[in-house]
């Protein structure tokens, strides 16, 4: 079992970041965002950490940085309260598009990339050194892009990078990065995919029309007698912890499910076996109903326009009472079938456009009190990231939080690798659940 290294101190120049904005003019204007974008669960940003073998140089990161924000535009502009509601606490967000630019930080650390290597796989707080922390007063006040380079003892880099998650989800924060690191390879060409950056195609209807229910959102507060969210976030210290799953895991789960079931896809099989090893961590009620709830891409269901890189995912939800998913049964059959079912639900259109007429209304948000967050980061190209001297040694969070990652695994597509903090008094117990018990697979090393 492996410890995450505690790192040491990051050296800065004087000062210690600079400002980048677009090499060129760009529009001035305000960007709407859609209610996707602008849900109160998105207001943070996107933390991801690359490890490279080789460092890239910094004017180089910078100049293409300023080139690629001509085209990514609002990354280089600043949120602010939509001037079309005067409500404090409901306010809508759009961007103001001036041009301002991102944040850039570099810094010196007095390590190698080979001693970081298999400690990042678990984050823990001193990570957080590698992001400059911008001061701020509130969300609002932090550039949609701050990024910062760490330079190491052996010519080794580390890229983190703090990308606004109104502005963009996972799917368009890798377009933008592969996009920089094209321009750093390739400074004398153009971008093969142009950023499209209107939200009006994810507008509601002038009517709203919410003939589904959407039981992943809620207008009040928790109802059940037992709030998990609430109780993990004020419990003891919350604990990372891995697990790799690779194909002959996955294989072994799905041998388990029942006939019914057809093409069971690798994150219904991960997903459903982490949310019943979660539950039963957690010894609940039988009678508790939990929900998962799962990111899920609506680009070609809604026929978004290529280069979408906002917010072109739902939440699905899976639900299901205690007893059904971890009591009544031996195996993940049961999670895996309504897994499915949440899934299905996001074929029809019109449910998707139902939800986004739900948001319009500023009280509704999403329901955490009994649920499991998953979202999948190991399908968004997001370790292939090359900026010049090969793909990154390691991608993944900055910090870990109890929402859980499904992760890439660098070099090993096959694989996917689950990413989730449990409170201390529990964390030994979901440890012995989502091990895969096969005498004849094979398990990589679960870490803390």
């Amino acid at each position: 079992m492996s410890k995450s290294m505690e790192l040491p101190d990051c050296v800065y120049p004087r000062p210690p970041f600079t400002i980048i904005p677009p090499c060129a003019p760009t529009p001035k204007h305000s960007l709407y965002l859609s209610n996707l974008d602008d849900q109160k669960f998105l207001r943070f940003s996107i933390k991801y950490v690359y490890l490279f073998k080789k460092s890239v140089s910094l004017d180089l990161l910078k100049s293409s940085l300023s080139r690629v924000l001509v085209d990514y535009y609002p990354l280089a502009g600043r949120l602010i309260r939509s001037s079309i509601c005067d409500c404090e606490d409901d306010h809508k967000l759009e961007v103001d598009c001036k041009g301002e630019g991102a944040v850039f930080a570099e810094a010196f650390m007095d390590a190698t990339a080979e001693e970081l290597l298999e400690s990042c796989k678990v984050p823990n707080d001193s990570w957080r050194k590698l992001l400059y922390k911008v001061e701020a007063q509130s969300f609002l006040d932090v550039p949609p892009l701050v990024i910062q380079v760490t330079n190491l003892r052996c010519g080794g880099m580390i890229l983190c990078t703090a990308i606004n998650h109104s502005l963009c989800d996972g799917i368009g924060s890798s377009q933008f990065l592969h996009a920089w690191a094209h321009l750093t390879r390739e400074p004398n060409t153009e971008l093969t995919i142009l950023p499209f950056h209107g939200r009006h195609v994810l507008k509601p209807r002038n009517t709203s029309q919410v003939h589904f229910t959407h039981p992943q959102y809620t207008r009040t507060h928790p109802s059940s007698h037992v709030d998990l969210h609430k109780l993990m976030m004020q419990s003891q210290s919350l604990v990372a912890t891995s697990f790799t799953f690779g194909p002959s895991e996955v294989h072994f789960l799905k041998k388990q499910c029942v006939l019914s079931l057809k093409c069971i896809t690798t994150f219904e099989t991960v997903a459903a076996h982490t949310w019943r090893a979660w539950v039963k961590s957690l010894n609940l009620c039988p009678m508790q109903t939990v929900k998962l709830l799962f990111s899920a891409n609506i680009r070609k269901k809604v026929n978004l326009p290529e280069g979408y890189y906002g917010n072109g995912f739902v939440l699905a939800c899976a639900e299901s009472t205690v007893k059904d998913l971890v009591v009544a049964n031996n195996n993940i059959s049961h999670g895996l079938k309504v897994v499915q079912h949440a899934k299905a639900n996001l074929d029809n259109e019109g449910y998707i456009r139902s939800m986004v007429d739900l948001l319009e209304d500023k009280t509704v948000r999403v329901d955490l009190s009994t649920s499991l967050v998953i979202s999948q980061w190991s399908r968004l190209g997001l370790e292939d990231v090359d900026f010049g001297e090969g793909k990154p040694l390691h991608m993944g969070p900055l910090t870990s939080s109890i929402y859980c990652l499904l992760l890439p695994v660098v070099g090993d597509a096959n694989s996917v690798r689950v990413l989730v903090s449990m409170p201390e008094n529990v964390v030994e117990s979901f440890r012995y659940h989502m091990v895969v018990k096969d005498e004849n697979a094979y398990h990589d090393h679960n870490m803390d």
